[in-house]
């Protein structure tokens, strides 16, 4: 198998997918180069024990499966890129390998368009039994694409950790809450669970440093929102590993993150805020349900608790035996040569948008910002001309 990932999410799931392989499986992992691709501080912390995988232009990474003619390619990537790999970067190659896509963390409630960008894989990966049934529903309504598979989230495999930390750790969301103000109250109410705890080391936990890139941009860092505010408390601002975060927790809380479910897999009690909506909006749905919703107050007051049972069976704790991901890839690869899945975006209303994407993967991420700079200039000189 050939894994690409284009962004620090992606990568984390593609190396931990690939570490649930069956034995015996022969595994290459690359980093396509991106406006978004991590840093090499985002690369390792991503791959753990592994050998940090390369950066390379699409065109590489073409030449790289022309020289393994890897059986299966999988796509951890953004849809636009998963989409121009396959329908472009990827076609014609002999004989044609068994492309596998996914999404990387929660995904409830499914939408159309994650859907769409994927359909020209033949195995569509999810993590529960819920997000199974909504985009078979979406397959069976849209048509394109091939099967969709059930995996456990590889993050949630049981790990050795120590109980007892002193740390409530907040682990911050890229997209949401979207509001500066809104994300300023988060800051006070952690402050003053700090005040008040002085016992508590409180850490906001960043998916990136203000300088780096990350799948989605974030309109107002928090760590320089704090520095903005003028840092009016006793807060702590860590990047790195989320598990090593969680393996000195007392509580752990978050608006919308994948790492509530690495906290419930080791029993951190937890907090998900409603304040802004629970919404899909929000990315935070799927915690309705789950006893974990709560308010900035409860935060403040260090209120933390327990998942639901009944919410953890039907959303990412499913039994192992439940997975059938790696069976069906293996199905699809035995079958070969079967009829490979079609995509919903080959006609040529889509062609404009294949080749920004192309651009993306070809180009240097400097000169497109370049690129994208001038053309904000053109744009506000043009305006500006009436």
């Amino acid at each position: 198998m050939l894994a690409v990932a284009d962004s620090d999410s992606y990568l984390k799931w593609a190396s931990c997918l690939l570490g649930d392989l069956p034995e015996g499986c022969v595994t290459d992992l690359v980093v396509v180069r991106t406006p978004i691709a991590p840093s090499p501080e985002q690369i390792a912390a991503a791959v753990g024990d592994r050998e940090p995988p390369p950066v390379m232009s699409a065109r590489s990474v073409r030449r790289a499966a022309e020289r393994t003619q890897p059986d299966v390619i999988l796509l951890a990537c953004t849809g636009p890129v998963v989409d121009v790999l396959v329908a472009d970067v990827f076609a014609g190659l002999k004989p044609r390998p068994v492309f596998v896509s996914g999404l990387p963390g929660i995904s409830v409630p499914a939408t159309e368009k994650a859907w769409l960008f994927r359909s020209g894989c033949d195995l569509f990966v999810v993590h529960s039994e819920r997000e199974v049934e909504e985009f078979s529903r979406i397959a069976s309504e849209l048509g394109g694409g091939g099967k969709v598979g059930l995996a456990r989230l590889p993050f949630l495999r049981p790990k050795a950790v120590s109980h007892g930390g002193n740390r409530v750790v907040f682990a911050t969301q890229a997209k949401v809450p979207r509001e500066r103000e809104q994300r300023e109250r988060i800051l006070l109410s952690l402050a003053d669970l700090a005040r008040r705890r002085p016992d508590l080391d409180v850490v906001v936990k960043l998916r990136a440093l203000e300088d780096e890139r990350q799948t989605h941009n974030e309109r107002h860092h928090f760590q320089r929102l704090w520095r903005e505010m003028g840092e009016p408390g006793r807060l702590a601002f860590e990047a790195g590993s989320m598990h090593d975060q969680l393996a000195r927790a007392a509580g752990f809380v978050t608006v919308s993150s994948t790492a509530a479910l690495e906290a419930i897999a080791l029993d951190v009690p937890s907090l998900v805020l409603s304040d802004f909506g629970v919404s899909a909006e929000m990315i935070n749905l799927v915690f309705e349900g789950s006893d974990l919703l709560g308010t900035l107050d409860d935060l403040a007051e260090g209120d933390f608790r327990a998942a639901s049972a009944v919410w953890c069976a039907a959303n990412y704790f499913h039994p192992v035996e439940r997975n059938d991901w790696a069976a069906l890839m293996a199905g699809l690869v035995r079958d070969r040569p079967g009829t490979p899945a079609k995509s919903l975006l080959d006609g040529p209303e889509h062609v404009a948008a294949r080749r920004r994407a192309r651009l993306r993967v070809e180009v240097h991420p400097s000169m497109l910002r370049a690129g994208y700079r001038a053309k904000r200039r053109m744009r506000r000189y043009l305006k500006a001309l009436g």
